[in-house]
């Protein structure tokens, strides 16, 4: 029976990418205050600094450090896009400002600029359906 794998939150999966860096930061603190005679507030205010700057972008990129099983195409599936070109039945869909090969789910035709809803995927081919013109909800 195979192991159940432990999965850390992206907070830990930050930090241990950004160890390395700190280790970094503190030779070159060190290096600063022993060959250049650098004030000895650096060798510690260097690291300190780079710190806080890994701790303030956590924000901005902590969803690249999520861990998803689901495949990227999969997760269009719901989305709202519009046809970058004439779909019948195939064509090229804007999603999410990704431009994706597509064919209609009905068969039919979709013009250009026109809402789709991606209802499936084969292979990377979305399948989309024309969106009711009385939903503005276009992502």
């Amino acid at each position: 029976m195979p192991r159940p794998t432990k999965r850390r939150s992206p907070f830990w999966r930050y930090t241990v990418f950004q160890v390395p860096g700190w280790i970094v930061a503190a030779a070159a603190g060190w290096w600063l205050v022993t060959s250049l005679d650098a004030p000895e507030w650096v060798a510690v205010g260097l690291p300190a600094a780079w710190f806080v700057k890994d701790m303030a972008l956590y924000p901005l990129v902590r969803t690249a450090y999520e861990i998803d099983d689901t495949p990227p195409i999969a997760r269009l599936v719901g989305r709202v896009g519009t046809a970058a070109q004439r779909l019948a039945p195939r064509g090229y869909v804007r999603v999410r400002g990704e431009l994706w090969r597509a064919e209609t789910d009905a068969g039919t035709a979709v013009e250009p600029e026109a809402a789709v809803e991606v209802v499936g995927a084969a292979g990377l081919t979305l399948r989309v359906r024309p969106r009711a013109a009385a939903d503005p909800s276009v992502e």
